[in-house]
């Protein structure tokens, strides 16, 4: 590999969040002191009128000798203060300017107002909610937040742009000149940002009604010039998120996860998120035409563009005085319509105007790369279109904005000025125009990837030439997972099960939407569809919670519940139990009860152990009872669809089992390892001896664990054969919400043998759904039939994957796998006394009996003998691996033998694609040769 960092994993450096919080702090305080100081000259200034007097002789802003005409009137001016025309000339430019620059990681870092909102929270003032916990009757306290659900968090855009509407209104009409309004205007919205920090905990005034919020998502995503990647940081403090500083200098979050996806986090996160909604489209095109509108009414009022030029419209002191006088100035004749009601219906007809032509504009984009056959995603048609307006947008503003002082200053000082600006909303453009969710998708995901290969623990050093694994792009780092010799399939298995893990607690992608999302990861590492469903299973066993989609997961309650574990961490480092300090994280970080049963949960591996053993343990008899029951011999239908779903059970069995020893090993001598052994053999798993067979559990498990183990439970080994039909139906319904296909089909074809009211039900519930799968295409073949009881041969499509996955050449292999087969597998029937396959005949085919009987007549030493094979048995399965010929005729034995026929080429396909298959089958066919050749030497 070259020594050159590739441009994709070059990360710039994040100006902002690169800055530590003190000396953040520090800057916070000054340019909020200058700020306030602003606002105080707005109401006394002495000084700078000095500077503004026709005859000084060096002052930039000293009156000018000619007069503006506004209205065809010449204004007369006087010396005026120097306020307005700083903030509105100097102030406000900077900050558009830091926003597409820097990000929103800088501007929310150093923001006054930003700042001043969190006085509250300074001072320990901010509102409480009070709640009754019905278990233990403690009242708890904790910082009130705005509700995911409520009507502020749905519609918080609409005040925000409201708002600035409101505010650029005013800004034309009373305070662009009106230092006293102005000053009002400044400290009525201070006011008002400390009232939202003391109602509602975190960042709720920049979140939800901050004016600036909506004008910050225009110039700094999906980020700024200079902006850093948060989905790429090694870091878990990002961008501008909210942080705390520790007494030891070092920095630890301090978000409240006080709106979800939270633009401080990951700005670019929010972006995407936001993207396809109705409102974000508004917001960038709306305020286009807004900013449009806003600086062309100057034009439309004055007549002329000298009056917003030169300034006069920043200090103006009889700005009230023309409220109700002529709004509009047009070819040299006033119209009567006054400025009070002009200014809205012009920015207002300005702002519709510019939704309308962005939503025109991404219309015909969409519509011309169909007609070019360029099928562009819609998203990253909406995105370019965000862009270009965007682009346009901080033109359109430079050219304006911050004119007036400009043009006071010498010609070549105006030309780099405008130069740069040009510059930079070029990279700006470049930049942006590249991204796309599906960049930032496989990025994420190979940042995620990184991790879980620095968890390995693995070498790399040899290969990667002095560079580290954070160094690799998003293709570099699974060509290395492909060729890492100490890579093996069973860690590739694992760092993927990391990632999966990772992206499910972050709500990064739920079980549903996890297939899709990380099918581009699956493909780089050879990782199949079923593999992933073995994977969300496994996941599923240690933390139900993880794959529950009532449970409401994102990256920011994981900050949130992480910053809370590391401040109670550092409590008890400090070897205090203060419970008011522990109250108070509570408080701050808004924990609940069970959040924090978890986190004290995590706070060490036994004690997480111990919570999840006792879990499993639970769900353990419910999975014991439904295998039990498909195994009592009252129940005879069908047997091998009951065979496929007892060996689904016993898998999950298997995987609970397997977690709880792992926790006992983890305990070890743990106090908590008696109780869960006890409840262990009282739930008495006829498995549980088998696994413990297997493996090494015997060197790992304490020798009291592993003997107290291998003893009986309480319950007796016999179970009671008097089950109640309902109770069996019961448990093979729980197994219809199952993510296999095939498990799912085959519950709702038995429930409707043993239940045939309740199985068509289900079916038309299935079948309402809709699709063309094959738990569908059975749901819809049992509703054809009402009045029969259904037959596996009925539905030859179930019935070959039923048998496929019974059988003992195929068992446990993967859905997909079976898939495959069972598409280019045909089912044959044959009499009693003919011929299969003839001595001779070249094998092109793998062929398993699924009903009735056949024979084998092999040639021995001392003549002809007969081996009898039974349903679920493949037929010479030697001959079809290497291909050869039949040494053996194969007869029917019955007189109804069904045979699954399969292509050897179809059978090769899979066994190139599924490793697993391939090991299994080779393991299989060992013991075959072993048998038979033991066979042979006894016979000779």
């Amino acid at each position: 590999m070259t020594t050159t960092k590739p441009a994709e994993a070059r990360q710039p450096l994040g100006v902002a969040s690169s800055v530590p919080e003190r000396r953040m702090h520090a800057i916070r305080w000054f340019l909020t002191t200058g700020w306030l100081l602003i606002v105080g000259s707005l109401l006394y200034d002495p000084w700078t009128p000095q500077l503004t007097q026709r005859d000084h002789p060096w002052s930039l802003f000293r009156l000018p000798e000619t007069c503006v005409s506004v209205q065809g009137t010449c204004v007369v001016e006087q010396p005026y203060p120097l306020g307005t025309t700083l903030f509105w000339g100097a102030v406000v430019p900077a900050a558009i300017f830091i926003l597409l620059v820097f990000g929103h990681e800088l501007w929310r870092r150093i923001c006054p107002l930003s700042f001043l909102s969190q006085i509250p929270r300074a001072l320990g003032l901010q509102r409480q909610l009070r709640s009754l916990q019905a278990k233990t009757g403690q009242v708890r306290t904790q910082i009130a937040k705005v509700p995911p659900d409520s009507w502020l968090a749905k519609h918080y855009g609409k005040i925000q742009f409201g708002w600035l509407f409101i505010g650029l209104c005013g800004r034309i009409l009373f305070f662009n000149a009106d230092r006293v309004l102005l000053a009002s205007w400044l400290l009525l919205t201070i006011a008002a940002a400390v009232l939202v920090g003391w109602l509602y905990g975190g960042k709720a005034w920049c979140q939800y009604f901050c004016p600036m919020a909506p004008v910050q998502s225009i110039y700094s995503t999906p980020s700024g010039l200079l902006g850093s990647k948060a989905h790429l940081s090694p870091q878990p403090i990002t961008q501008s998120m909210c942080r705390s500083t520790r007494p030891d200098g070092t920095e630890q979050s301090a978000c409240v996860a006080c709106q979800q996806p939270c633009i401080d986090i990951d700005a670019e996160r929010m972006y995407w998120a936001r993207l396809e909604t109705r409102q974000f489209s508004f917001e960038r095109y709306a305020y286009v035409g807004l900013v449009v509108g806003y600086f062309v009414y100057y034009y439309l009022y004055a007549g002329n563009w000298d009056y917003y030029f030169s300034g006069l419209w920043a200090r103006q002191s009889d700005q009230l005085s023309t409220l109700l006088s002529p709004g509009f100035y047009v070819f040299g004749r006033a119209i009567n319509i006054p400025r009070l009601v002009a200014v809205p219906i012009t920015l207002g007809l300005f702002t519709w105007g510019g939704w309308r032509v962005g939503r025109w504009l991404e219309h015909r984009w969409r519509h011309h790369a169909h007609r070019q056959g360029l099928e562009q995603a819609r998203t990253l048609v909406r995105h370019r279109v965000f862009v270009l307006a965007t682009v346009l947008v901080f033109n359109v503003f430079f050219l304006f904005g911050g004119r007036p002082i400009l043009l006071l200053l010498p010609g070549w000082v105006q030309y780099l000025f405008d130069l740069a600006n040009v510059a930079t909303s070029t990279l700006w453009l470049v930049k942006a125009w590249r991204r796309s969710p599906d960049l930032y998708s496989r990025e994420g995901l190979s940042s995620r990837f990184r991790k879980q290969l620095d968890k390995l623990g693995l070498d790399l050093s040899h290969y990667l030439e002095g560079r580290s694994v954070g160094d690799l792009n998003t293709h570099e780092v699974y060509v290395l997972a492909k060729v890492l010799p100490g890579f093996s399939r069973q860690k590739r298995h694992e760092a993927y099960k990391g990632v999966v893990r990772e992206a499910l607690e972050e709500g990064y992608v739920d079980a549903a939407s996890s297939l899709e999302v990380l099918q581009q990861m699956r493909r780089e590492l050879g990782i199949s569809d079923d593999e992933h469903q073995q994977l969300l299973e496994e996941l599923g066993v240690g933390d139900p919670a993880l794959l529950d989609p009532a449970e409401r997961r994102s990256l920011e309650n994981q900050i949130r519940l992480s910053g809370y574990r590391r401040s109670l961490e550092r409590l008890m480092a400090l070897q205090t139990n203060d419970a008011v300090a522990r109250r108070a994280l509570q408080r701050e970080f808004a924990i609940s009860p069970q959040e924090e049963a978890m986190v004290l949960g995590g706070l060490s591996p036994s004690t997480s152990a111990a919570q999840k053993a006792q879990v499993l343990l639970q769900r353990l008899p419910g999975l014991i009872d439904a295998y039990r029951c498909l195994h009592q011999p009252n129940l005879q239908e069908s047997p091998v669809v009951l065979a496929l779903l007892s060996d689904h059970l016993r898998q999950r069995q298997e995987l609970a089992l397997r977690t709880i020893l792992d926790c006992l090993v983890t305990l070890q001598a743990d106090p908590a390892v008696p109780p869960l052994v006890a409840a262990l053999q009282q739930a008495s798993p006829l498995i549980l001896q088998e696994l413990l067979a297997e493996g090494d559990w015997a060197a790992k498990l304490p020798p009291d664990v592993r003997r107290q183990l291998s003893e009986p439970g309480a319950l007796p080994a016999v179970c009671s054969i008097a089950v109640p039909l309902s109770r069996s139906v019961g448990h093979v319904e729980g197994l219809v919400r199952d993510g296999n296909a095939i498990v799912v089909a085959s519950s709702l074809f038995l429930i409707t043998r043993l239940d045939r009211e309740r199985g068509l039900a289900l079916a038309a519930e299935i079948a309402a759904t809709g699709g063309a799968d094959l738990t569908v295409n059975t749901a819809q073949w049992l509703l054809a039939n009402p009045d029969q009881t259904p037959e596996l041969s009925g539905n030859p499509d179930l019935e070959k994957r039923v048998f496929l996955a019974t059988s003992d050449f195929f068992r446990r292999t993967w859905v997909d796998s079976l898939e495959a087969l069972a598409r280019q597998a045909e089912i044959r029937s044959y009499h009693r006394d003919e011929v299969i396959t003839a001595a001779g005949d070249t094998c092109r085919e793998l062929l398993l009996l699924i009903e009735g009987a056949a024979t084998i007549h092999r040639q021995g030493p001392d003549g002809v003998w007969v081996e009898e094979l039974r349903p679920g048995q493949v037929l010479d399965e030697l001959e079809v691996l290497s291909h050869g010929t039949v040494d053996s005729p194969i007869v029917a034995d019955a007189e109804r033998t069904r045979l699954l026929a399969l292509p050897v080429d179809a059978f090769d396909a899979v066994l190139d694609r599924d490793p697993d298959l391939a090991r299994r089958v080779m393991e299989l066919e060992s013991r075959q040769l072993q048998r038979l050749l033991q066979l042979g030497l006894k016979r000779s």
